[in-house]
């Protein structure tokens, strides 16, 4: 039996009083934050993040750059995989850590006492904890991930960051933010504050760009724009990083995938934007350290990882929109040019996503697709529903009841046919970040 943590009970009770989901409005927040004393205000220097795909990324990238320069860093990320802790990581000397659970039970106690039982969303509510405990815990810097689009978002009650970072943006979350990029990307861009300094990850779009070079210019904001001001690329098999200051010789980013590579430099950009320099010895120190839990993550052994095949390469990854659907292909294309195996995919995904989209990226590429039904999401997809979008992007499809009934199915169906002449098959499990929260515990991995 799975014992329930004091944190864990808090938050279970909140969300029985409050919205699980989003209600994008400052006014709640900045009610109970005045309550707190306005714990927001003192904060650390804050790296503030917001974009489409890419966020958790360079979130994993400056901890890991700052880390390495000695620096102390707190880190708020959203949503978590396995445990509401993954979103408080608290800075200490050598690494910060996750929020320990009696310190996370009473800090959601304070947040929630000073609320009254007001209207409030329980995400506006774990936000202000994350205010409460880095205004606690002395830090040289906070790096604080947007949850949903920017200017509503409850963490934009920030008034003046170190520096705004927007990674790349694409069509997602259409209902709150918009159905056209430049739409989205004026909501990403409400992040930027007046006179302070901006960066501009690698954009997909054009459009988006002169959205948040605009927005940066008309508030006066230091800006530095990924292709004019800083860029990053693969050469003889290392990373070239290079801004006005700097030429980096570097090792690839230890996260898989060609488009880390623009990630990582987004992450370096920000860092120093922010006013922290980085030198050649932290950079490279942070490609070989950087960590991020469930995104293009090889599963570790397990009970969940022992039903696959023998031989079995196993990869999580919980993108879930056709931006991400693009880099995980592209990151996949590489694998396979370094180690040939056939590439069976089994997804779930939930009904605010396009799924037909994010299919269509593995196109030519996956041989089979086994979708499951997402059950710790009310909004899953149903799985033969799933299983008919997949086929309507040209992919090979079946709805199965579970990732392990999916895993035991292949290795039957492998075992039956192989001849000895092909190599065991690379897995993905991915589409959605609530799945691979499911797999990481059912496995016993959860992210540390």
């Amino acid at each position: 039996m799975t014992t329930v943590s004091a944190a864990e009970r808090e938050i279970e009770r909140l969300l029985s009083l409050h919205p699980k989901g989003f209600d994008l409005s400052l006014d709640r927040i900045r009610r109970l934050l005045d309550r707190l004393g306005n714990p927001e205000r003192r904060m650390p220097p804050v790296i503030h993040i917001a974009g489409t795909n890419g966020k958790g990324s360079a979130t994993a990238f400056a901890r890991a750059a700052l880390e390495a320069s000695g620096r102390i860093v707190h880190v708020h990320t959203s949503p978590h995989l396995v445990r509401w802790h993954e979103r408080y990581r608290i800075g200490e000397d050598g690494g910060g850590k996750l929020v320990e659970d009696a310190v996370l039970a009473d800090a959601v106690a304070r947040v929630a006492k000073a609320n009254g039982g007001e209207p409030i969303t329980v995400f506006e509510i774990l936000t202000a904890v994350t205010f409460v405990l880095f205004s606690e815990d002395p830090a040289d810097a906070a790096i604080i991930e947007v949850g949903l689009g920017g200017r509503y978002d409850a963490t934009n009650v920030i008034e003046k960051p170190a520096v705004s970072l927007i990674m790349p943006i694409s069509l997602d979350h259409e209902a709150y933010l918009g159905d056209r990029v430049e739409l989205i990307a004026a909501e990403k861009a409400g992040i930027i504050k007046r006179g302070c300094p901006a960066v501009v990850g690698q954009q997909p779009f054009d459009a988006a760009r002169e959205v948040l070079a605009d927005t940066a210019e008309r508030l006066a904001c230091p800006l530095s724009i990924y292709g004019e001001d800083f860029l990053a690329f693969e050469e003889n098999g290392r990373m070239v990083y290079q801004d006005h200051d700097c030429l980096f010789d570097l090792p690839l980013p230890r996260l898989a995938g060609r488009h880390q590579i623009a990630n990582a430099a987004a992450a370096l950009a920000a860092v120093k934007a922010a006013g922290f320099p980085v030198s050649l010895r932290t950079a490279e120190a942070a490609m070989e350290r950087v960590s991020w839990p469930g995104r293009m993550q090889r599963l570790a052994p397990g009970p969940l990882a022992e039903l696959a095949p023998k031989g079995a390469e196993i990869w999580i990854d919980g993108g879930h929109n056709p931006g991400a659907g693009e880099a995980i292909a592209e990151a996949l294309a590489a694998e396979e040019d370094r180690s040939p195996r056939p590439l069976f995919l089994i997804a779930g995904m939930i009904n605010t996503k396009d799924q037909r989209g994010y299919f269509r990226a593995f196109e030519g590429m996956a041989r089979h697709v086994y979708t499951v039904p997402v059950d710790s999401s009310d909004a899953g997809v149903p799985n033969a529903e799933l299983a008919a979008r997949a086929m309507e992007a040209g992919l090979s499809a079946e709805p199965v009841h579970s990732v392990a009934n999916a895993l035991m199915l292949l290795r039957d169906t492998l075992d039956r046919g192989r001849d000895g002449t092909e190599p065991p098959p690379r897995i993905l499990i991915c589409g959605s970040l609530y799945l691979i929260g499911s797999v990481l515990a059912e496995n016993n991995t959860p992210p540390v």
